[in-house]
């Protein structure tokens, strides 16, 4: 048993702008090299394009995305006896909309484009509405889970 107390969780402050705290983890992981304006720069000037281009609350349709990339399920590998299982588990809602937010990232960062903030409002409205890369990743887990669900007994 533990002598220490178990480790509390951090939460950021609430982003200015919005008063969310969502978007303000979802800044700090657009965030290089420690250049925090620059990563909310991008992100509001990306937020007010998706109002533009939407007409709908730009807060709603980032919550919408982030949502539809949020996995359930995934897998992790696990050693038994010499062979390796990669073994289905919940994801936890915090670790499944931080693996969301990193994947809208990733595959923002990939898209061919001029700007960061053109990539990243293209990939926001295709995870908004159920289509991108983004969303095929979240697919892609589910169905590598469901591929080996017989391993499920291996859990932790």
């Amino acid at each position: 048993m533990p002598r220490k107390p178990r480790h509390q969780k951090r939460v950021p402050l609430p982003d200015p702008v919005y008063n969310s705290v969502d978007i303000s983890r979802f800044i700090n992981r657009l965030m290089r090299r420690g250049k925090k304006s620059l990563a909310e720069k991008i992100f509001y000037t990306a937020m007010d394009r998706i109002h533009e281009k939407t007409k709908e609350e730009s807060i709603e349709v980032f919550q919408k995305a982030i949502k539809n990339v949020t996995p359930l399920i995934e897998v992790k590998a696990r050693r038994i006896g010499g062979s390796t299982y990669q073994v289905p588990i919940e994801v936890k809602p915090d670790r499944g909309a931080a693996l969301g937010t990193t994947w809208i990232i990733q595959y923002a960062k990939a898209r061919g484009g001029k700007s960061m903030v053109d990539k990243l409002v293209a990939e926001i409205l295709d995870a908004a509405n159920g289509t991108g890369s983004s969303v095929k990743k979240k697919e892609d887990t589910h169905k590598m889970a469901e591929a080996n669900k017989a391993f499920a007994h291996y859990r932790y």
